[in-house]
């Protein structure tokens, strides 16, 4: 299987693109990036991204008609990178949502003061129930259901229909409890009712009414040198975006995602098994090498290594010279045969961009590298 086509995205209605933003997740690039990528490997017959995040190469993937595989740790966004790759209709995911609410209530309601101000009463019981029905179904249609309900969850509070079911939050990520509390109190502002069933099925008529047609791929939740190990099929294009030296709160400021997901009801600070957690930055740089390895590994002969990468602005790094450290770290094979200023990240939809207190946005790169050698 090849390449149909890689427009790009100005190129494609803008319905058939909306799947791809059926949850904010802050490590995104543009869907053009991928895109680009693939017009630029018209042989393609399998792609890879061993850090998906919310799963935009997938659907750069799907959009051109390839198969694709991501990996990820963070179990927010594997799950909302599965709903990228899977086929179903709005009427399917309504019905099953509706079949749980109607099964009665499930689970446990969070105790807590955070709990009463960021969901009214009955709209608490409804997502406390659908949480937990779907934390035992692996169906393609509770996997939609359950990237809807993520991309639902929190938001602005509307003018008009409701979006979102909490109290006024940020999309992109969950505020703290205490922080939340405060600012709900001191403002007066209630919780609204917000009947969970009505904005499952605005959303997903908006989202899936026009999406275009899956092809075959899976997403991996877990370590990505593990998971590259066991993989038996082999890629000629990768297109990624590691995390950023020093980015270590995906789980903390995704934490009300991961909740829904079966994680606990409070923010769980810890950064077990993520990549920049490294003490330094030679450890930083060794640990990414040891991911271009194991893509390598996976690779066919010729294949395209597209990679974009940038820096926080507190942790003072250079960006071009970390990530080409980490690709000869790699010893695998990998000839860099570009790299480019990528400009400046899109206010709020990049890794730097969640600290701009901290100073302002670092260009990013973009990185290409073909497999010329033979990996060890």
């Amino acid at each position: 299987m090849t390449a149909i086509t890689a427009a790009p995205s100005s190129d494609w209605p803008e319905d058939a693109l909306r799947l791809n933003a059926i949850c904010p997740y802050y490590t995104m690039f543009p869907l053009d990036f991928p895109l680009q990528q693939l017009a630029a490997s018209p042989g393609t017959s399998r792609v890879l991204d061993p850090f998906c995040g919310r799963g935009t190469t997938l659907y750069a993937a799907r959009l051109a008609g390839l198969p694709s595989v991501g990996i990820d740790i963070n179990p927010v966004a594997a799950a909302i990178a599965q709903a990228k790759l899977i086929q179903v209709t709005p009427g399917a995911v309504v019905r099953l949502a509706r079949q749980i609410l109607d099964g009665g209530m499930r689970g446990e309601v969070p105790e807590g003061e955070f709990w009463q101000w960021c969901f009214e009463h009955e709209t608490l019981r409804e997502l406390v129930t659908l949480r937990e029905a779907l934390l035992e179904m692996t169906t393609p249609t509770a996997a939609m259901l359950r990237a809807v309900m993520l991309g639902i969850l929190h938001g602005p509070r509307n003018k008009n229909l409701p979006s979102y079911l909490s109290n006024q939050m940020p999309r992109t990520y969950a505020s703290k409890p205490a922080y939340a509390v405060k600012f709900w109190t001191k403002r007066d502002m209630e919780p609204a009712r917000v009947p969970a069933l009505e904005v499952i099925e605005r959303r997903a008529k908006r989202l899936l009414d026009a999406a275009p047609l899956a092809h075959s791929g899976k997403v991996y939740l877990g370590d990505s040198v593990k998971t590259l190990g066991g993989l038996r099929q082999k890629f000629d294009l990768v297109v990624t975006s590691p995390p950023y030296y020093g980015m270590r709160t995906y789980v903390a400021d995704q934490w009300l995602r991961s909740w829904f997901l079966g994680g606990p009801p409070e923010v769980p600070y810890g950064t077990y098994g993520q990549i920049a957690r490294q003490p330094n930055q030679e450890a930083f740089i060794q640990a990414l090498g040891e991911v271009w390895a194991a893509v390598a590994r996976c690779c066919r002969q010729g294949a395209r290594l597209a990679i974009r990468f940038g820096a926080l602005p507190s942790a003072r790094t250079d960006p071009e010279q970390m990530l080409l450290a980490s690709v000869k770290a790699s010893k695998a094979g990998w000839a860099v045969k570009e790299v480019r200023q990528a400009g400046t990240p899109t206010k709020r939809n990049r890794q730097a961009e969640q600290f701009g207190k901290a100073g302002s946005a670092i260009d990013e790169i973009d990185l290409v590298a073909e497999l010329t050698g033979l990996p060890r």
